[in-house]
């Protein structure tokens, strides 16, 4: 009889735990490089938002997404949200995409022929975890769901942001990307790594042409990004 009460308690436990999460909202993560892109959370209500501010770069985003991992409960779902620039006349500023599939474009080696990726150099395995012939894939339910209001894109991921006429021509001959960022590929890697489900929302700032701050459009970006990002949330509810 007591072996009988105890089973009984343990599986309405289970059962209420359950009851209890289905209830509870999404825990959703949206980690940013900058607080100037972070600030497009404060029009969206409704939602279990914890944001998270890495820093610029692929260093800073691994490392402060990687602690924060480490120390705090896992989220249901890790958005990462921030500006682009664009390499596809179609996807011209104020456009917000879903980047799906993103590398670290400028990791290798330089020898007299020129650039050669990790993989091509011999010192990466192209499909080892989490590559798939040496990309990140983000594919996952919210993804697909996301598919139906965001065009879903080609990313690249850079230490040092385009600005000239020789490396955009190195970079669309070698990757043909639609839009590069400085942080997507971290935060995939470390995402896919955790196995945590994971997407992201870029919103395009500028073309990657020779350097003019002048054309870009910051303003525009973040504006439409919290647009999209509250239609997209809005999915998962």
């Amino acid at each position: 009889m007591i072996y009988l009460a105890i089973k009984t308690i343990y599986l309405c436990s289970i059962l209420i735990q359950l009851i209890y999460q289905e209830d509870m909202p999404l825990r959703i993560l949206v980690v940013s490089a900058t607080a100037a892109e972070s600030e497009v959370l404060k029009t969206i209500s409704g939602f279990n938002l914890i944001p998270v501010v890495t820093g610029v770069g692929a260093v800073a985003t691994a490392w402060t997404l990687t602690r924060y991992l480490c120390g705090e409960h896992l989220p249901d779902l890790a958005v990462n949200i921030g500006i682009a620039g664009s390499f596809n006349s179609d996807i011209p500023p104020g456009d917000v995409v879903m980047p799906v599939t993103d590398c670290f474009a400028d990791s290798g080696v330089e020898d007299n022929s020129g650039f050669l990726s990790l993989p091509e150099a011999g010192l990466q395995d192209p499909d080892e975890l989490p590559f798939r012939s040496g990309k990140i894939i983000a594919q996952n339910r919210f993804v697909s769901a996301a598919s139906e209001t965001l065009r879903p894109v080609s990313a690249i991921t850079v230490n040092t942001a385009t600005g000239s006429l020789h490396t955009i021509s190195r970079l669309s001959g070698k990757y043909h990307p639609d839009i590069e960022t400085m942080e997507g590929a971290a935060f995939f890697y470390v995402c896919s790594r955790e196995n945590i489900p994971f997407m992201a929302l870029r919103a395009v700032s500028n073309m990657v042409e020779p350097r003019d701050r002048e054309k870009w459009n910051i303003g525009v970006a973040l504006a439409n990004l919290s647009v999209k990002l509250e239609e997209v949330l809005l999915l998962f509810k």
